[in-house]
């Protein structure tokens, strides 16, 4: 367990996130971004899983990227979604608008 990722940066199911992934090309290394909304996470300790989906040219792209791995330079959180479901396959069948997801808002907490 030595090569679990300590700071993993919290995110959930239905988050909008930029993954930046190491991309080697011979001897040369670069960060590719990939943005898109979290559609699953496959709990597991060091195999953890999470499913990230965008639309580029009107195709739907899915990745699924291993979350302790070590070409996963970060993950920021672009915005929180709010879902009722641990897995959003269900946003395959939609298309355009009906395919957002709400945000989730956070309510200061008053002590």
């Amino acid at each position: 367990f030595e090569q679990m990722k300590k700071n993993v940066t919290p995110f959930k199911v239905g988050d909008s996130v930029k993954v930046h992934v190491k991309i080697v090309e011979g001897d040369k290394q670069r960060i590719q971004v990939f943005q898109g909304v979290v559609i699953g996470r496959q709990k597991g300790g060091i195999r953890e899983t999470f499913t990230v989906r965008k639309i580029s040219n009107g195709i739907g792209v899915e990745r699924v990227f291993p979350l302790h791995s070590p070409i996963l330079e970060k993950i920021e959180v672009i915005t929180r979604g709010h879902v009722r479901r641990a897995k959003l396959y269900y946003l395959r069948k939609l298309r355009g608008k009906a395919a957002r997801i709400r945000e989730r808002k956070y309510v200061a907490a008053t002590a």
